[in-house]
């Protein structure tokens, strides 16, 4: 049996509609997007590595709908999030401003061209779309928090945000598509 880190009776699943994996106890039926507490997650971070990461989407482009774009994006949660936790963190307890310094050091490094957006998403994004570079796959108006989709509909394909603030936490955002 593949060592997951997550407490017993849980196990990782694979949303169709989301493309995305997800935390499920068959027991109590409780399904949820981030891991539950007592996960170990330098375990699960070996696990999701080798086990559900890999390409996102096809190279010939389908699954773009018309007026959809694609885009990445790292997200730094902070205690006032509407999930604080994620991968990273079973309990996130730093402040929206702790949260926007750590994000406005990670823009200064993706401005600088030390490191991609996407490559940073990887390791310091709190969003499960970490392991696929911080990609969100397509999407058009009216699927996601609007500040976010405002923000994301507003750049150009190469480009990326300053900071949006979301229900979710702060961002980055770059358009790939």
């Amino acid at each position: 049996m593949v060592e997951t880190g997550l407490p017993a009776g849980w196990e990782v699943r694979h949303s169709n509609s989301k493309n995305l994996p997800y935390y499920f106890n068959p027991m109590t039926k409780e399904s949820r997007w981030e891991p539950p507490a007592d996960t170990d997650t330098d375990m699960l971070k070996v696990y999701m590595a080798n086990y559900h990461s890999g390409p996102t989407s096809r190279a010939d482009g389908a699954g773009q709908g018309e007026g959809k774009i694609r885009c990445s994006h790292l997200l730094v949660k902070h205690r006032e999030s509407r999930r604080p936790s994620s991968w990273r963190e079973a309990d996130i307890t730093r402040s929206k401003e702790e949260a926007i310094e750590i994000l406005r050091g990670h823009e200064a490094r993706i401005q600088s061209g030390e490191v991609s957006l996407g490559d940073l998403a990887m390791s310091e994004s709190d969003c499960s779309s970490a392991r696929k570079r911080g990609d969100l796959g397509f999407f058009g108006r009216g699927e996601m928090q609007k500040e976010f989709e405002d923000a994301a509909f507003a750049l150009q394909p190469g480009q990326v945000s300053g900071i949006v603030d979301t229900a979710s936490g702060v961002h980055l955002i770059e358009r790939i598509q």
